[in-house]
């Protein structure tokens, strides 16, 4: 039941690398967009970053949770770069919350992990 709920945050391949969102789909009732990307930005900190993942090595997280949009996203950029364009943005927004995935690096060989970890997080475990 939680798996089929959490369809809404199924980034197939086809909706993952597309630049426009997907249409709303149905929500695990008391979850919200900000507590998605909660669980989302603290896994991929500790996953990606903290772990020293060289997939990652070159890029940095910037968590943006607090956001007066109502989209709750987590950018990743590269490092030490001063082109601030992110790479890959993840983010969740309305009610029920979807979640959308977008950026260059979804086109790179690690696209196919990035799906698999952020649904893996966004439907509540925490394992990398």
């Amino acid at each position: 039941m939680r798996r089929f709920a959490f369809s809404i945050i199924l980034l197939a391949a086809t909706g993952l690398t597309a630049c426009k969102p997907e249409a709303p789909r149905p929500a695990v009732r008391g979850q919200s967009a900000l507590d998605i990307m909660e669980k989302v930005a603290v896994a991929a900190n500790r996953c990606w970053f903290k772990s020293g993942d060289a997939a990652f090595r070159t890029y940095q997280l910037s968590p943006e949770l607090s956001s007066f949009s109502g989209r709750p996203r987590i950018l990743l950029v590269r490092k030490g770069s001063r082109d601030d364009r992110p790479v890959l943005v993840v983010q969740a927004e309305g009610t029920p919350p979807r979640l959308d995935a977008f950026g260059p690096l979804l086109n790179e060989n690690v696209a196919p992990r990035i799906r698999q970890d952020v649904v893996r997080w966004a439907n509540g475990r925490n394992d990398c």
